[in-house]
């Protein structure tokens, strides 16, 4: 056993000169053709957003202070906003307004009962604000 040389299988040569193990007969993949499938009432695979987090944020008013009077806020400073009291607040969906509502407590906590849906017309108007 001392001086036994192990032969390599034979290989044949593929038309790029590229050997083939022996034994292997590679066929072309086939693949079964892409279809759109589509759900009833033309809505597309819905399913696969549900599970997507998205952050709402209740807008109570905003204002608008220079520098000079931000620098002054203080402990017990009272910031005026441009709402009205009593006005139904504004419900975000990242920068988008999607609904109005009005303050309620719930268990202890704030939360907001939802008074009006914005039309696709009213969103659209609200983007061109910006």
């Amino acid at each position: 056993m001392a001086n036994e040389t192990v032969k390599p299988p034979t290989q044949a040569a593929t038309p790029s000169g590229v050997p083939k193990p022996s034994g292997v007969d590679p066929k072309p993949a086939t693949f079964s053709p892409l279809e759109a499938k589509k759900q009833a009432n033309g809505v597309e695979n819905l399913d696969l957003i549900l599970d997507v987090p998205l952050k709402v944020s209740i807008q109570v008013g905003s204002a608008r202070l220079l520098i000079r009077e931000l620098l002054q806020l203080g402990q017990g400073s009272v910031v005026e906003l441009e709402k009205m009291a009593g006005e139904p607040m504004d419900v975000y969906i990242g920068d988008r307004l999607i609904a109005r509502g009005e303050v309620v407590v719930v268990n202890e906590k704030f939360g907001v009962r939802l008074t009006d849906i914005v039309s696709p017309v009213e969103r659209i108007r609200h983007l061109q604000k910006k």
